[in-house]
């Protein structure tokens, strides 16, 4: 069975070489859909030996990992993003998962999920919600998909879904200005669905993505989820998750307010 990685790249320069190098050699195409890089990552994708598809950069990233799901023609796709790392342990399951002589597939599986070792500064993140982060990224080709409709949305598979064991890297959040990079792109995002959604402004409102949800996300990841584990590193992530919610609202204020 031929196996493809499907990835969608802007800007990566500073991580995507550590994700091809772990995949360059057993598989079997290697496609990248870019959205217009002005660094190195076209360069990195080339040494590689990756199929690069030039487009644009649209706000609902997963726009463009379906462009590299439907670019692929492998019967399989491994769908990467630029800041993850597989390691020898799950490679070696995949092409075991995958083999002819494989005990575990079946013609109506059509997609596994991968655990993720999330990293945070360096961190490896094992509470607090991070581990296992279960995410679905083996999928048979053409019967998964991305709604493209949320940041956040899981690839929809058609069929059954099985779990490897092996954890893949996710080297996401190295430094600070990583991370804020990422949640500036999440909250506008999130402004703009609750604009979508015509919600009124209240005081209600207010208090929801202010008050309400700040906490919740705190409380669910640094004491339910035992963010507190990892010490230090759980409690700035839980604190900055938390303002995801009152950062969206203002930035929805300001869109509102524009029209």
């Amino acid at each position: 069975m031929k196996l493809s990685v499907a990835i969608a790249t802007y800007n990566e320069e500073k991580k995507l070489g550590a994700c091809l190098a772990s995949v360059s050699s057993w598989v079997d195409e290697i496609v990248v859909v870019d959205g217009g890089s002005t660094d190195k990552t076209l360069t990195i994708a080339q040494k590689y030996n990756a199929r690069i598809i030039k487009t644009n950069n649209p706000a609902i990233f997963h726009i463009n990992k379906q462009k590299a799901l439907d670019a692929c023609k492998g019967e399989w796709i491994l769908q990467l993003d630029a800041d993850e790392v597989v390691t020898s342990d799950l490679r070696d399951e995949i092409l075991a998962v995958l083999s002819p002589q494989s005990s575990v597939l079946s013609p109506k599986s059509n997609g596994y999920y991968i655990p993720r070792k999330n990293y945070f500064w360096g961190h490896w993140m094992k509470k607090g919600g991070q581990y296992p982060d279960y995410v679905i990224r083996l999928v048979r080709n053409g019967k998964a998909s991305f709604p493209a409709k949320s940041v956040h949305e899981q690839i929809k598979v058609q069929g059954e879904v099985g779990y490897l064991k092996e954890p893949m890297e996710h080297i996401s959040y190295s430094t600070k200005e990583d991370y804020w990079k990422k949640a500036e792109r999440y909250t506008t995002l999130q402004a703009m669905e609750m604009k979508s959604l015509h919600l009124p402004i209240t005081v209600g409102l207010w208090l929801t993505y202010n008050v309400v949800k700040p906490v919740t996300v705190f409380v669910s990841l640094f004491i339910l989820h035992k963010g507190f584990v990892d010490g230090w590193y759980g409690l700035i992530f839980a604190y900055w998750s938390a303002l995801h919610y009152a950062i969206a609202y203002t930035k929805y204020r300001k869109l509102i307010n524009k029209t």
